[in-house]
């Protein structure tokens, strides 16, 4: 009986065939969104362009202009090993502000109408723009880098933990993707999305330990920016390429990337299915 039971189960037409059809079509639909998504970039190669100035320029700004002055109050470390984290961690955070402007942009053309009238996985939108947003920060992770190095940036702790690093900012851009992802559906157009974003942006990538140390702030300020997630994020892949006990500071980054995508990705969805 037993031996009957279990084809069954997973025979054609079953629960769990349904559902793992299902989840393989999203998963396609997704993917072909996001390359819709990165296609877009090819042909518009400016908005590429101008997504890498801004952290270049940061670079070279925190670099030259403030590391005299932050560097003495870090001791033994060099600011460009402690800057480039930072910098990564800002990347990763203003990147995700094109979700909230693409999404928006697709809602006021009408394009998400005609993608909810074709035999597609509702999800494909959301996860096809954050998806795609992750490949660009692939890129501009990679970027920085390179520009890290040429600046004197240098692996204390091994390139293992180094590329551990990366993965942990990739994440916590997805995870921020989808804050904005809420925000550009909430507004509606472009414009007020990215006007929008940035209030949520500023005090989360400046008040941080992204490009000083929170010491060096004033004691009403430390409390904050020393447990939101960018600094919990710049930390531990600070910790990941310094060297140094790292299991806590990296579990605290995966828990605020975990607990944004759990608020945030529901919510995503809900926004979406009143949009269209």
């Amino acid at each position: 009986m037993t031996g009957t039971a279990v084809p069954h189960a997973f025979g054609a037409g079953s629960l769990a065939w349904r559902l793992g059809r299902g989840l393989s079509d999203a998963v396609r639909d997704g993917l072909a969104v996001a390359w819709r998504n990165l296609i877009a970039l090819r042909r518009v190669p400016r908005l590429l362009v101008f997504s890498t100035i801004q952290p270049l320029v940061f670079v070279l700004m925190f670099r030259y202009v403030f590391g005299g002055v932050v560097g003495p109050a870090l001791g033994p470390v060099s600011y460009v090993d402690f800057l480039i984290p930072g910098i990564f961690v800002q990347t990763a955070v203003f990147g995700s502000m094109n979700t909230a402007i693409g999404l928006a942009t697709d809602m006021q053309t009408g394009l998400m109408e005609r993608f909810r009238s074709l035999p597609m996985a509702r999800s494909a939108v959301l996860v096809g723009r954050t998806t795609a947003d992750l490949a660009r920060n692939v890129f501009v992770v990679a970027l920085m880098t390179a520009v890290g190095f040429a600046l004197g940036f240098r692996i204390h702790a091994g390139v293992p933990a180094f590329l551990g690093g990366v993965l942990l900012v990739l994440a916590f851009g997805f995870a921020m993707s989808w804050i904005f992802a809420v925000v550009g559906m909430a507004v509606g157009d472009p414009e007020t999305a990215q006007a929008a974003a940035f209030p949520v942006l500023a005090p989360l990538v400046f008040a941080s330990s992204a490009f000083v140390p929170v010491s060096t702030m004033p004691g009403w300020l430390q409390a904050f920016a020393g447990h939101q997630p960018v600094s919990k994020t710049a930390q531990a892949v600070r910790v990941l390429v310094l060297g140094g006990p790292a299991t806590t500071v990296v579990w605290q980054a995966l828990a605020w990337d975990a607990g944004i995508v759990a608020v945030f990705a529901p919510l995503g969805v809900w926004f979406y299915r009143r949009a269209v």
